[in-house]
């Protein structure tokens, strides 16, 4: 008996995705238009959003925002343009294709937890241009420049990609700022750590899989970074996993919202206050679908470590310092080859408790 799909695709048992959808009742829906309006100034409004914003982090990880400010023709154009890209024949996409030294462009053969992905990938960076630790085999570069590849068509493809880029990265800022005045912390206590950040923004395309019951768009993981901003379409296929029961729950797409979770850095700036959730992407037969995530993550020279003012002798801290830039080299380079054991997660950083 064949496969419908290359085995390099096919789940373990254990990981492979239920036929049946659970809906996800209860992942917070918050409204941001406090932030946009005259309210703004107004301290009981401010303080119920950081209230909702406190509950969603601790209890799912995971929330929806609308009224949240990004231009909803900004995210048309890119959305248009993200279409037309991947419709593209593979020879052309190959021409901005990405590799071991570089990892920004197109890439269609993307591992996590070292099964591959059923989908295809372009991804940019917010500035054309940003250093990072070398992720090539010199031993002695230690940094090298990072340089988007941009695709010749669609020619409005690199303005819709740049100038949605600006508006989502303000809405990161936001969210930042209330999930730091969620902590009890000063609202900009986290800016600074995004002065030169390493965030990008991945367009994700996942064509139709013959056999959804197998593989998966993307296997489960946590995002290794400190926020992710999603934009999903219409059809639907984002799973988390709930922390009350460990069941995976489908995340419903509405209409102009995004989709926030919290990654690791923020799991270790808030000392397991808050928590990265597990997620993954399941596939269906008939229909593609598209998603555009933005990982907003800090500068590639930072140290990662719980925050100071949430650490004492009752709460010590769980984690020790760690270089993002080595951490992020570390897991990109495990997304290109099967490495045969477990890539780099802040699990290897834990302090166990005497």
């Amino acid at each position: 008996m064949g496969f419908e799909v290359d085995t390099a695709f096919i789940q373990p048992i254990e990981h492979r995705p239920k036929l049946t959808i659970l809906e996800a009742g209860g992942i917070p829906l918050i409204d941001l238009s406090v932030l946009n309006s005259q309210n703004s100034d107004d301290p009981e409004a401010l303080s119920g959003l950081i209230a909702e914003i406190e509950a969603a982090c601790t209890e799912w990880g995971f929330f929806q925002v609308i009224n949240h400010g990004v231009s909803s023709e900004l995210r048309r154009r890119i959305e248009t343009a993200q279409k037309k890209f991947f419709h593209l024949a593979l020879e052309e996409k190959h021409k901005v294709r990405r590799d071991m030294v570089n990892p920004l462009g197109y890439y269609d053969s993307e591992n996590t937890k070292n099964v591959r992905d059923w989908k295809e990938v372009f991804d940019f960076i917010i500035q054309d241009e940003k250093v990072i630790p070398s992720l090539g085999e010199d031993k002695n570069q230690e940094l090298q420049v990072l340089s988007n590849r941009w695709p010749n068509y669609p020619p409005e493809f690199r303005q819709a990609c740049s100038e949605y880029s600006q508006d989502v990265e303000k809405l990161a800022f936001k969210l930042v700022e209330l999930i730091s005045l969620s902590l009890g912390l000063p609202e900009k206590r986290l800016n600074g750590f995004f002065k030169d950040n390493t965030g990008f923004i991945r367009l994700n395309h996942y064509p139709p899989c013959p056999s959804p019951h197998l593989a998966l768009g993307v296997g489960h993981h946590k995002d290794s970074g400190a926020l992710t901003v999603l934009a999903q379409d219409d059809v639907g296929g984002l799973e988390v996993k709930r922390k009350t029961d460990g069941e995976w729950v489908r995340v419903k797409p509405i209409p102009d919202a995004y989709i926030i979770n919290v990654g690791d850095i923020i799991q270790v700036w808030s000392n397991e206050k808050y928590e990265s959730p597990e997620h993954r992407v399941v596939v269906n037969s008939e229909r593609e679908r598209f998603s555009i995530p933005f990982f907003f993550n800090p500068a590639h020279y930072l140290m990662v470590k719980p925050l100071e003012e949430l650490v004492d002798e009752q709460n010590p801290p769980k984690y020790k310092e760690y270089n993002w830039g080595e951490f992020f080299k570390s897991r990109k380079n495990s997304n290109f080859k099967k490495l045969g054991v477990e890539n780099l997660q802040i699990s290897h950083f834990q302090i166990t408790q005497q």
